[in-house]
């Protein structure tokens, strides 16, 4: 579905410049956006190797272990599916805490590696399991409690009480966070969103 999205975008993109006019911008702006993407993949090489290797080392040392027996009562409510002690909820405790930190960038390979795991919980692979989106849900709606990105561009453009936005910021990503996991939790009671049972095989079927 998201290739025809993106393939109805370039068509509308290259159609609209075309009628005013425009192509040549069109172009340019291609060029100059693949060239962003290039740096910006190249940007995070450094801190997924970082934070991966950040992960690794808790698995290896036990610290995951001990995370996992604190957040337990926290994880099995949201995420009935997972193992507790499953690495899955360790990447996406470590995810949500950079989120926390407003660390931007250095999410993104954890929350990649979370759904790396979840997906090897997930019997059908083409399709999201409950815990994928009420992870997605939660990372999307990421409360932050130090919103670095934020003040950074309100320090650029002459902010004099650049960190004035912390307060409503946490506000609003608690009640983010309050909407999507709630939402998750309800719409995954729905039968138009439950998981069809698959048909019994052969072997299943009682002899006639």
């Amino acid at each position: 579905m998201l290739n025809y999205i993106w393939l109805g975008l370039m068509v509308i993109a290259i159609v609209v410049g075309a009628v005013n006019g425009k192509l040549p911008e069109v172009t340019k702006a291609a060029f100059d956006m693949a060239k962003t993407s290039v740096d910006i993949a190249f940007g995070l090489i450094g801190i997924m190797a970082l934070w991966l290797g950040v992960m690794k080392i808790a698995e290896e040392s036990g610290l995951v272990k001990v995370l996992a027996r604190l957040i337990r009562p926290i994880s099995k409510w949201l995420f009935p599916d997972v193992p507790s002690d499953h690495p899955a909820i360790a990447a996406i405790l470590l995810n949500l805490s950079a989120n926390w930190l407003g660390l931007s960038n250095a999410a993104t390979p954890l929350g990649l590696k979370a759904m790396e795991e979840l997906q090897k919980l997930n019997p059908e692979k083409e399709r999201a399991t409950d815990a994928m989106v009420t992870f997605l849900a939660m990372n999307t709606a990421a409360i932050t409690l130090i919103p670095a990105t934020i003040i950074g561009v309100r320090i650029s453009l002459g902010s004099q009480s650049p960190q004035e936005i912390i307060g409503t910021t946490i506000f609003a990503g608690v009640c983010a966070t309050t909407v999507a996991i709630i939402a998750a939790k309800t719409l995954r009671r729905l039968p138009l969103f439950k998981e069809e049972a698959s048909p019994p095989s052969n072997e299943d079927k009682p002899a006639s």
